[in-house]
C-alpha cells in the first residue's frame, strides 16, 4: 500500500500570510481611492507626479514599470478628470510632459492622509519596532528579488 507524502498545508507558507494581510489592505485602500474618484493606478501615477512639476510619460513608464501604452491611458483617464494637463516640453517641441492640475495638487495629500490612516488601521497592532523589523525584513526581500516596480493594484 502506498504512503502518503506530507504536502505542507496553505497556512504553513509565509507567502500566505503575507498575501492575506496584502489583500486586505489594498482591498480596503482601493475602497477609499474609489471614493475620492480615483482607481489605485491613478492614485499611484498622481503620487509621482506630485513630486515633481512635470514628467515625460516614458519617464513616468519606466518608474512605474508600465508600457507607454498603460501610461497614455492612465494619463487618458486622468485628463477626463482634469487632474493632470499635458503641455509641450519646452525644450523638445515634439515632445509632451505631464503634470497635476490644480485640483489634482490638492487631491493627492488627501489621498495620501487615506493611505497614512488605512497603514495606522492595520498595522496598528505593531509596535513602533515591529513596524521598522517587519518593513526592513519586506525592504531586504524585495531588494534580494531586484523588486523596483510600483504596486499599482
Amino acid at each position: 500500500m502506498p504512503t502518503r507524502k506530507t504536502v505542507s498545508g496553505l497556512h504553513h507558507h509565509l507567502g500566505y500570510w503575507l498575501r492575506t494581510v496584502s489583500n486586505a489592505v489594498s482591498r480596503r485602500f482601493a475602497r477609499r481611492v474609489e471614493r475620492e474618484g480615483v482607481t489605485v493606478a491613478e492614485w499611484v501615477f498622481l503620487r509621482v507626479l506630485y513630486d515633481a512639476d512635470w514628467v515625460a510619460p516614458s519617464r513616468l513608464a519606466a518608474h512605474l514599470g508600465m508600457t507607454r501604452g498603460a501610461i497614455s491611458k492612465l494619463a487618458d483617464r486622468l485628463l477626463e478628470k482634469a487632474l493632470v494637463r499635458w503641455e509641450a516640453n519646452p525644450d523638445d517641441g515634439r515632445a509632451h510632459r505631464l503634470a497635476l492640475t490644480p485640483a489634482g495638487r490638492t487631491l493627492v495629500p488627501r489621498l495620501a492622509r487615506i493611505a497614512d490612516a488605512n497603514d495606522a488601521s492595520f498595522f496598528g497592532a505593531l509596535s513602533p519596532g515591529e513596524r521598522r523589523r517587519v518593513e526592513t525584513l519586506l525592504r531586504k526581500i524585495a531588494a534580494a528579488h531586484e523588486l523596483r516596480n510600483l504596486p499599482i493594484d
